[in-house]
């Protein structure tokens, strides 16, 4: 027999988890790569970031994509050609929302936000 207590969907806590909201996945798309978004995703041309775009448009650290409480926001780390959503650049060291879909342009390569 297992030890292991099952709880009854309809008991308080089990009525409490059932209220419970899963988070929802969010991926960046780039060509053929999906990349799960975590709270802070770097992304250049170096080997340390977490999306490495061989594109000599795309500086070292050329934005950041990170999460805030429930949203996504994208910078311009300071890069040399600039970061553009849906077509328009953004400021460097300014925090952009990202919304499903958006399109991110960081040198030749766009990437999209997805949704799970």
């Amino acid at each position: 027999m297992d030890d292991k207590e099952t709880i009854i969907s309809s008991s308080n806590l089990g009525e409490r988890l059932a209220k419970i909201k899963k988070a929802e996945s969010v991926y960046l798309r780039y060509g053929g790569n999906k990349t799960l978004v975590t709270d802070r995703i770097v992304i250049g041309r170096a080997p340390d970031c977490d999306i490495v775009l061989s594109d000599n448009l795309t500086s070292r650290h050329h934005a950041v994509v990170q999460r805030i409480k429930s949203a996504y926001f994208i910078t311009d780390q300071h890069s040399t050609n600039g970061v553009y959503v849906n077509g328009k650049k953004i400021q460097p060291g300014t925090y952009v929302r990202l919304s499903a879909a958006d399109s991110i342009t960081i040198g030749r390569t766009e990437l999209h936000l997805l949704g799970s």
